[in-house]
């Protein structure tokens, strides 16, 4: 008798130690399965936070800078009829610009264009192609404008401008992209750049220069 219920003690001892693969505590398991939890839990929140922060201190989004370095008149060809108070003009232009990047991923940029106003009036335009900028980079272009001669003598102040020596202009050009940051965010820039200037008809020189640039995110 004494040796059936040592028997039966060390059964209940072996059950309740787990003995027997039965799978441990369950209360036990629970606690492991809820710590690796929290772990990744709190894992993915470090990442998050530390990449929100790169993205709006390093990483952050910044303005490409479009530049118009110099407009230089390649060719000027004007014919003056006074009897019938009219002008031909044949007009074409050298625009020396660039495109700086200053953010820490690359700039991917669409095809642009360069225009050419005399007077508010469209007078002529140029593609600039597309392309991409790497990060901290600035990437020098050149383009090509010649006038639509028909809108230009479409303007009355034609004759006017001539005769006084000057003609007031204006280059714009714009730029569109996006910037793409850790593959995921993406950030949708336009940047554009105008000059106002004027050309001595007698001397065939294109005179002071005055630039301004905008970018919108």
């Amino acid at each position: 008798m004494e040796v059936a219920s040592s028997s039966k003690e060390e059964e209940r001892s072996f059950k309740a130690t787990g003995g027997g693969g039965g799978g441990g505590d369950p209360r036990r398991q629970s606690r492991k399965c809820r710590n690796i939890c929290l772990g990744v839990t709190a894992v993915v929140l470090v990442a998050t936070v530390v990449l929100v922060i790169l993205c709006l201190t390093v990483f952050k989004a910044r303005d490409p800078e479009t530049t118009i370095n110099s407009v230089v008149l390649k060719d000027l060809d004007v014919a003056l009829n006074i009897p019938r108070l009219s002008v031909d003009v044949n007009l074409t232009l050298d625009v020396d610009l660039s495109v700086k990047n200053p953010n820490k991923v690359g700039f991917k940029y669409k095809n642009g264009s360069a225009l050419f106003n005399y007077r508010g009036e469209l007078v002529g335009q140029a593609l600039i192609g597309s392309g991409e900028i790497s990060a901290d980079q600035t990437r020098p272009m050149n383009v090509t404008l010649t006038i639509m001669a028909d809108r230009f003598l479409d303007k009355s102040e034609l004759f006017s401008d001539v005769v006084a020596g000057t003609l007031p202009l204006t280059t714009l050009t714009k730029v569109w992209g996006k910037v793409v940051i850790f593959g995921i965010f993406k950030v949708h820039v336009i940047s554009t750049s105008s000059c106002d200037f004027s050309i001595n008809v007698s001397n065939k020189t294109v005179g002071e220069q005055k630039c301004t640039r905008k970018t919108k995110l």
